[in-house]
């Protein structure tokens, strides 16, 4: 009786010894099939695997809000189970438990103590729990009322909208120059005024003379080679259609930037869906990074289709007011 208890537990122990092993396992597969195109490159502000930076603020609140986020999908731009309704939860939770991993070794103990201590039961919300769960309301500092419709989730919060290069995450704040070189906020306060990306009409300052773009770095003179030639891409529903227009683009850039690498200039050989795009895809490749976000529909969707009544669209490259 003895040696079959001891064989059982010998077992039990091996079993408990595996889950984990495999857990891990499908954790990682379930992130390179799934979850990589974002989190790999950090699009929209997607928490890339084993960094404690973007990890941080994250592992702070505890695995079961990160299983939340993950399960119900974020404002910030993450859809439920990153747009894979058909994943079994387990294995969204085993990947966020993979990208966790080493993010977790890297970050502050206090925060890897709190993700250790978070209970298992809030770590896996019941389904009722899940679809009943509050959504935060942003809400005005002294305002005492909610602005539920005040947040982009396809912009930074305005506090970190153009820090000062010692807080920008691209210069190094351990440099003296850094700190001489002038605050972003400072050298755009005379520039036209946008509400999207760094509050800069581009567009309009370029029209405007306000900034010169050197078309060639060693010929300060050269003129750029520009195409007014406006692209309009049909699009189903009552949306207005896509105005593509080359003379804003080519103002700034040279034909190869775009082609043929992200567009193929043939009709009808490219195909696009506004989730390409928001994965970094076509036009996906500078807008939401340095150029205006794709939240800034009517700047694209300009052109209105005959017989349907919508609102005024803006020239695309300026701000609807």
């Amino acid at each position: 009786m003895r040696t079959k208890i001891t064989i059982r537990l010998a077992a039990g122990a091996l079993a408990a010894l595996a889950l984990p092993a495999l857990h891990a396992q499908d954790g990682r597969q379930t992130y390179e099939q799934k979850c990589a195109v974002c989190h790999a490159a950090g699009l929209a502000g997607a928490p890339r695997p084993g960094n404690a930076a973007d990890w941080a603020p994250r592992l702070k609140a505890g695995k079961a809000a990160i299983y939340r986020n993950a399960l119900q999908g974020t404002m910030r731009g993450m859809p439920p189970k990153g747009g894979n309704p058909d994943l079994p939860d387990a294995a969204v939770r085993a990947a966020a438990d993979y990208m966790m991993a080493g993010a977790a070794i890297a970050a502050k103990p206090a925060a890897r103590k709190a993700v250790a201590q978070a209970p298992a039961a809030a770590a896996a919300p019941s389904a009722t729990a899940a679809a009943t769960a509050p959504v935060a309301a942003k809400t005005e500092p002294g305002s005492g009322a909610t602005q539920a419709n005040a947040f982009n989730r396809l912009l930074r919060p305005p506090s970190r909208r153009n820090p000062p290069p010692a807080e920008d995450g691209i210069h190094d704040p351990a440099v003296d120059g850094t700190l001489q070189l002038q605050p972003p906020l400072a050298a755009f306060s005379s520039m036209p005024r946008s509400n999207a990306g760094n509050r800069v009409d581009w567009v309009k300052a370029l029209a405007e003379e306000k900034i010169a773009p050197r078309w060639e770095r060693d010929k300060p003179d050269s003129a750029a080679v520009v195409m007014d030639l406006n692209i309009v891409r049909e699009v189903k529903g009552s949306m207005p259609d896509v105005v593509y227009p080359h003379k804003q683009h080519t103002e700034w850039l040279d034909c190869s930037n775009c082609h043929p690498a992200l567009f193929v200039p043939q009709k009808g050989a490219n195909q696009m869906s506004m989730a390409a795009i928001l994965l970094g895809q076509g036009c996906g490749a500078c807008h939401g990074r340095v150029a205006f976000p794709v939240s800034e529909c009517r700047l694209c969707h300009s052109k209105k289709k005959d017989g349907i009544t919508a609102g005024a669209a803006a020239p695309h490259g300026d701000t609807p007011r």
